[in-house]
This record gives C-alpha cells, sequence and structure tokens, in this order.
C-alpha cells in the first residue's frame, strides 16, 4: 500500500508540478478529517507521514484517567498499562487509530479533501505559471469564436482574445497558430482567467525583442512605440553602442526581422525611425516618410510647430492624418504642420535656406511614390 501511494504521490508531482509536501499534507488534513466524521472530535488526533516511504501512523492522545467518560480522549488505568506498566493515572498515551476501521462516509470525506486539494494547488500551479508570463507574448491555438470573443488555448489554459482587443478585419480560423499579449493573469474558483490582446503596443515591443537579438540582449532600446493596430505603427530605436545602427539592426538584412514581424502583423505597416534626446530632432524623425523644413518645439508647453515643402504636406499628415496622429503619440508633443506656403502667409515662417530646394524635382518624384505607399 505504501509502495502504491509512493508511486501515486510521484506521479502526480510530475505531472501536475504538485509537490509531494503538498500532497502528503493533504493526506494529513484527510486523515484528521476522517478522525472527526468517525469519532465526532479530533483535536486529539495526530498523524506521522514518512515522507521517504510514505507509511504513516494515527494517534488518539488519551489522558489515563480511573473511570472514562469519553472514549475519545480518555482511556482507563487498567487497558492504559495493557499497553505499557509505565503508565500512571493523569499520563498521556498514544493509542494508534487503525485508518480502515473507518466508515464508509469517513472515507468518503478523507478522500474529498484530497481531491479538493489537488484541484486546488492545480489551479495555483497553473495561475503562478501563467502570471509569471503577464506583460509578455506567448503562441496559442485558435479554439473557436464565443460570441465575438475568440478563446485561445495556450497549452495548459485557455485565454479570453475580448472583441475590444481584437484587430478590426483580423479572422481566425481553428487550430490557427498566433501569437497574442498576455494583459491580466486573474485567480477563479474554476482556474486562472487569462485575457490577452492583439491591439497592445507592447505586443509590437516584445516581437521584436524576441526577433532582434540586439533589442533582447538591450543593445538597441525601444524608447517609444505609437501603434494604431492593423493598419500602422511607429517605433523610435536607440543604440547603447554607437558602432550599432539601432534602425539597421531592427530592420535586419533584406527587411528580413522586420518583415517577419510584419507577417505576424497581417501586414501592419511598421515605421523605425533613430530616437533623439533632442525633441525637434525626433520629430522632424518621427515625421518619415515625410521630410521636414523646420521644426520649433516647446519643450515646457509639449507643442512643436512644423514647416514641409509643399509638395510634402499630405504626406508628413498621411492618410485620414495618421502619420502626424502617430507622430505625436509617439512624441508626446502636439504638432501643428504647415506648408512652406502656409507659414509665409501666417508670418510663421521666414526665408529659410535649404537643401530641399536644391533637389526638388528629385523629391517630388520620390514623394509621389511614396504618397502612393502610403495611401495604398
Amino acid at each position: 500500500m505504501n509502495n502504491e501511494l509512493l508511486e501515486a504521490l510521484n506521479i502526480l508531482e510530475k505531472e501536475k508540478d504538485i509537490s509531494k509536501d503538498t500532497l502528503l499534507e493533504a493526506i494529513e488534513n484527510s486523515l484528521i478529517t476522517a478522525c472527526k466524521n468517525h469519532f465526532g472530535k479530533s483535536d486529539n488526533i495526530k498523524v506521522n507521514i514518512n515522507p521517504e516511504t510514505c507509511e504513516f501512523h494515527v494517534y488518539a492522545e488519551k489522558t489515563v484517567v480511573e473511570e472514562v467518560q469519553d472514549d475519545a480522549l480518555e482511556i482507563s488505568l487498567g487497558n492504559a498499562k495493557m499497553l505499557d506498566s509505565k503508565y500512571e493515572l493523569g499520563d498521556i498515551v498514544n493509542v494508534e487509530v487503525k485508518s480502515k476501521e473507518f466508515g464508509r462516509i469517513a472515507t468518503m470525506n478523507a478522500k474529498n479533501v484530497i481531491l479538493q486539494k489537488i484541484r486546488e494547488e492545480e489551479r495555483k500551479v497553473l495561475f503562478n505559471q501563467y502570471y509569471g508570463k503577464e506583460k509578455d507574448v506567448v503562441t496559442g491555438v485558435v479554439q473557436r469564436y464565443v460570441g465575438k470573443n475568440i478563446s485561445i488555448n495556450l497549452g495548459k489554459a485557455d485565454a479570453i482574445l475580448s472583441e475590444n482587443e481584437q484587430v478590426k478585419g483580423e479572422v481566425f480560423q481553428p487550430t490557427e497558430r498566433i501569437k497574442v499579449y498576455i494583459l491580466e493573469v486573474k485567480s477563479t474558483s474554476k482556474g486562472p482567467k487569462i485575457l490577452v490582446s492583439r491591439t497592445h503596443p507592447e505586443l509590437v515591443k516584445r516581437l521584436f525583442e524576441s526577433e532582434v537579438t540586439e533589442v533582447k540582449d538591450g543593445i538597441v532600446e525601444i524608447k517609444s512605440i505609437a501603434r494604431e493596430a492593423g493598419s500602422r505603427t511607429k517605433i523610435a530605436v536607440w543604440s547603447n553602442d554607437p558602432n550599432v545602427d539601432p534602425v539597421g539592426a531592427c530592420v535586419g538584412l533584406n527587411g528580413a526581422r522586420v518583415n517577419a514581424i510584419v507577417n505576424e502583423l497581417r501586414g501592419e505597416k511598421i515605421d523605425i525611425i533613430n530616437w533623439s534626446d533632442n525633441a525637434a530632432m525626433l520629430i522632424e524623425n518621427a515625421l518619415s516618410p515625410a521630410k521636414v523644413i523646420s521644426v520649433i518645439a516647446d519643450a515646457e508647453e509639449k507643442t512643436a510647430k512644423v514647416v514641409v515643402p509643399d509638395y510634402q504636406l499630405s504626406l508628413a499628415i498621411g492618410k485620414e492624418g495618421q502619420n502626424a496622429r502617430l507622430a505625436a503619440r509617439l512624441t508626446g508633443f502636439k504638432i501643428d504642420i504647415k506648408s512652406e506656403t502656409q507659414a509665409r502667409e501666417a508670418g510663421d515662417f521666414m526665408d529659410y535656406e535649404n537643401d530641399y530646394e536644391d533637389d526638388f524635382e528629385e523629391d517630388l518624384e520620390a514623394s509621389s511614390y511614396e504618397e502612393e505607399q502610403e495611401n495604398e
């Protein structure tokens, strides 16, 4: 019996990741519960379990008296001396209780105590496992649609991809593998409730960490992210090593690294720019691919006035204002964009020598192509 119990505990420990000590504690509590059901009380019950062999003994501590008033708590002097002649009145005697003497109800209650403990520990182990992955990206398998929500299997537990956390236009098929960002893990009576997202900006950051070694190692830092899920994301990167180009590292050879992330995000465009502590330069970079003539930034008010060539205005603003909107989120500045003509008419822009005029024709051709790409 002890060998079978030991083997069973070892299997549970291995398969369900529940420690043997916890299971032995559950067995001890179940035996005490059985005694309470059998004798009506268990305050004087002691259980000894050998963790190496799983051999266990149950004892009832009884006081030696001349006349027994309560069989559960007392033992007569005559019966005590039959166990050991040294016992005297007032001594405490450990009387072994045979578990096979327990009734059916007591046995069933003991069994339920063990099963309940195992279920509790399973839920706790699962919660801890996924709680440790909170704010991280995991791969899951699409199970089914539950109303407008999607059930995602993460291996040992299911997660919920709610309608609000889904990218508009994305449609998944059962058994399809997708990456999701774990927003929150809650402990419930039915196990962990895991909420995941496909729209969170941190999803993009974690994907870059997994795809770009320099980001994972901390050589390249992602300083800021602005995202409109399913459409476009802008990220600002910085290198702690002057010999490492942060944008080049994130793009990869022939765009291999960024394209892998774009594919995972179902074609979402990703703009990667250089971070700068200089607000004006950062804003100029953030408005890429548009070219900028001048930037006047107010660091205290968090506002900026930007002037762009006339033919770059629509590119700077972007389709439905997206480029300007993402640049504002990325930098934290409220950005006012004007064309060169608008700025001159408003008196906000004096004659400004710049190299854009020298290459006007070349820039105009490039701008036309970039606007076409922007409007796709």
